[in-house]
């Protein structure tokens, strides 16, 4: 059974909304543009949280590789080429490099486009769900059809990565006006919001599609469960509607990295090279994500690609969880956040457990990619190209 069919069988899980909430307690108390970079370094010292903070920007590197490899693949299958041929790797380089370009040229040129974007998304993915939910065939939503538990543990925690996205929030605390009350709200509405609707998606997909079907179209499977309903038009509006998902991904995570590279160089967790501004601009760091991304897009595939990304995004949400013990909290939020580490690290082991035994090939990829992040901090440190005091927090203002 793939990847991709695990990920269209499983719903998202709502134990993101607690995570949510440990970080907007953590972007209240500790107000930084650094965000988890800061918290990080804040609670455990840059000894710790170094590696941690290496193993997040390489994460990041995931990330938007798997964005660009699901574009790649949905503009190939719209122009009528073969979704998993050499359109795919060529198309996803092309739109992480446009969006570079575009990071590079204005910072309002990014901002108007994510509205476009987000606004256009939107609208497509409430068509899909309002008018797919008539068409929904009981039977192939059923438990009778629900893979085994393995299975389904398996696929929540690779999904992981697609509610990482709402960490950059933190990275706004200091520009917001009324933080203890609007940052709460960002994360919980915004997290409750996409679980609703990504539930919606996926019911409607599987509703609409059988497992056979999924999988053999897994490369462009929402366009597919569009079909049956509304036809072809459906299946171009809804890929058109992914291409423009995944690129407003990019856009926004190549802005809010390229600072936080910026940042943590200025720091001393990064060659101090990514640190300089060139025009007054975290330019350094934009390129380098630009190009870490461009490696992962032309050099893993899209299931090495996942795992990989979930796994390291959910170790430094343990890590996030327990920074929240190191604060003054009452009980019930130290519980929460005891439980959350549990649930990360629980998540993280399911995952590689099952890879160990289904894809071990990709388990070299993971530890390898876990294992650079840790090499990466320490040929720094060798270099002594610690930007802050080691007895000292560092400054991600």
């Amino acid at each position: 059974m793939s990847v991709q069919r695990h990920r269209n069988t499983a719903a998202p899980r709502a134990g993101e909304l607690g995570v949510g909430a440990l970080v907007a307690l953590l972007s209240v108390r500790i107000r930084s543009r650094g965000g988890t970079a800061f918290f990080l370094d804040k609670c455990f010292g840059t000894a710790i949280a170094g590696p941690l903070n290496v193993l997040l920007w390489l994460s990041y590197f995931v990330m938007l590789g798997l964005y660009a490899v699901a574009f790649g693949s949905y503009s190939a299958a719209l122009v009528g080429e073969v979704p998993d041929g050499p359109w795919r790797r060529g198309l996803a380089s092309a739109v992480v490099l446009v969006f570079a370009a575009l990071n590079l040229a204005d910072a309002r040129i990014v901002g108007r486009a994510e509205v476009f974007l987000v606004y256009g998304k939107l609208a497509i993915l409430m068509l899909f769900c309002i008018v797919g939910l008539a068409f929904v065939d009981g039977g192939r939503v059923s438990p009778a059809h629900y893979p085994s538990f393995g299975v389904i543990v398996y696929a929540g925690a690779l999904i992981f990565l697609g509610y990482e996205g709402f960490e950059l929030i933190a990275n706004a605390a200091e520009d917001a006006r009324d933080p203890r009350r609007s940052l709460p709200l960002a994360y919980l509405i915004s997290i409750g919001v996409v679980i609703g609707l990504y539930v919606l998606v996926a019911f409607v997909a599987v509703g609409n599609l059988d497992i056979a079907q999924i999988d053999h179209d897994r490369d462009y499977a929402l366009a597919a469960a569009a079909r049956p309903f509304l036809g072809s038009a459906g299946f171009i509006l809804i890929g058109i509607a992914a291409v423009i998902s995944t690129a407003s991904a990019i856009n926004a995570t190549l802005y809010g990295t390229g600072k936080f590279t910026y940042l943590m160089a200025r720091n001393g967790e990064l060659p101090a090279a990514l640190g300089k501004p060139v025009w007054d601009r975290p330019i350094g760091g934009l390129l380098a994500t630009t190009a870490g991304t461009l490696v992962v897009v032309n050099g893993v595939d899209i299931q090495g690609i996942s795992l990989i990304g979930s796994a390291g995004f959910l170790l430094i949400f343990a890590a996030v969880n327990l920074a929240v013990l190191r604060l003054r909290a009452g009980r019930a939020t130290k519980l929460l956040a005891i439980t959350g580490a549990v649930a990360c690290l629980g998540s993280f082991g399911a995952m590689t457990a099952y890879a160990a035994t289904k894809m071990p090939e990709h388990l070299w990829v993971l530890v390898g990619f876990l294992l650079g992040a840790i090499v990466v901090e320490g040929l720094v440190r060798m270099r002594g190209r610690q930007a802050s005091h080691p007895g000292l927090p560092p400054t991600y203002g």
